[in-house]
């Protein structure tokens, strides 16, 4: 299969990778995985940042996907100069430079375009002293729950100026979710696997989300009960027997966007019938969402608990 996938997480860190095909060497996908971490925010949760200077910032770098489409909801697109080499929603970001991301920065090129204000990543502590010693103010995006993204929103609007307008988008997007929440009150809590990553065609190297995390977050708002729930962290490695010991009534797996044929999707779902005493496979229950807003924690992230809470209750997609 050309673009066969794998997201996967190590070190407590996200990390998403494109496979090309199922054969791909062990060492050839850490690779890959090394190189595209930047993908998903990491580190911990921020304090409540104050703006280096009253002014409000004209010119904005974002290295973090989630906070660029903040940035854009809110109204601060036109301020954007540079994004990091994963962003790609809105599709006016495809315009501007890019700068890397968590392990690539582009430290001299982020200097060059001479931003008031750069949002990164908690992780990226040697790219903020030289950020603080070229003047440039920077903003931390958190390790997120569904609780820290609707907090950042609010503090990346007071940080730009547009308070307002953020706070408006982060009182509609609690709205979005506890109309999920309502829509799947009182109906049976599917015991759900949410699959992040495995090896293209086999199920080898398979991660699930634990019991903490925004998707384990989006999961409970759509509806699921977590089989590893009882794990206190946002992702774990897991085994075939642990898989079957653990009896998933629902298995989802999360796919960024790809250009998948339907035969294709068919094909990795059916992946699972090697496991037949489950639940899930032996009634038919086994679905690949694909799409960005279930990788990037973000404003779309509503969107990723609608359908994830189609899927557990009965829709197909």
């Amino acid at each position: 299969m050309n673009g066969a996938w794998s997201l996967v997480v190590g070190l407590g860190r996200w990390s998403l990778v494109g496979v090309v095909g199922a054969g791909v060497r062990r060492a050839a996908l850490t690779t890959a995985l090394a190189s595209l971490c930047g993908l998903i925010a990491c580190g911990a949760p921020p304090r409540d940042q104050v703006p280096a200077t009253s002014r409000a910032p004209t010119r904005i770098v974002s290295l973090v996907p989630g906070a660029t489409e903040m940035l854009f909801a809110i109204g601060a697109g036109p301020r954007v100069v540079a994004v990091g080499s994963f962003d790609h929603y809105p599709p006016a970001v495809e315009r501007l430079p890019r700068v890397g991301a968590l392990l690539d920065p582009d430290v001299e090129r982020i200097i060059v375009l001479r931003p008031d204000l750069a949002v990164v990543f908690e992780g990226q502590v040697e790219l903020r002293d030289k950020l603080s010693q070229a003047g440039i103010h920077a903003f931390v995006y958190p390790r997120p729950t569904l609780v820290d993204i609707v907090k950042a929103l609010r503090a990346l609007g007071r940080q730009v100026g547009l308070e307002e307008q953020a706070n408006r988008e982060a009182d509609a997007l609690e709205a979005h979710l506890q109309a999920v929440r309502r829509t799947v009150t009182g109906l049976p809590q599917p015991r759900t696997m949410l699959v992040i990553g495995r090896e293209p065609g086999t199920l080898r190297n398979i991660f699930v989300s634990g019991g903490v995390g925004f998707l384990a977050d989006v999961l409970a708002v759509a509806g699921g009960a977590n089989v590893f729930g009882n794990v206190r962290r946002e992702n774990l490695q897991v085994t075939t027997e642990a898989i079957l010991a653990a009896q998933p009534d629902v298995i989802v797996e999360v796919v960024p966007t790809q250009p998948w044929s339907a035969a294709e999707i068919a094909r990795e779902e059916h992946v699972w019938d090697a496991l037949p005493s489950l639940p899930a496979v032996r009634t038919h229950r086994v679905h690949l969402l694909m799409g960005d807003p279930f990788v990037i924690p973000g404003p779309r992230i509503v969107e990723a608990a609608q359908r994830l809470a189609a899927v557990l209750h009965g829709t197909r997609r």
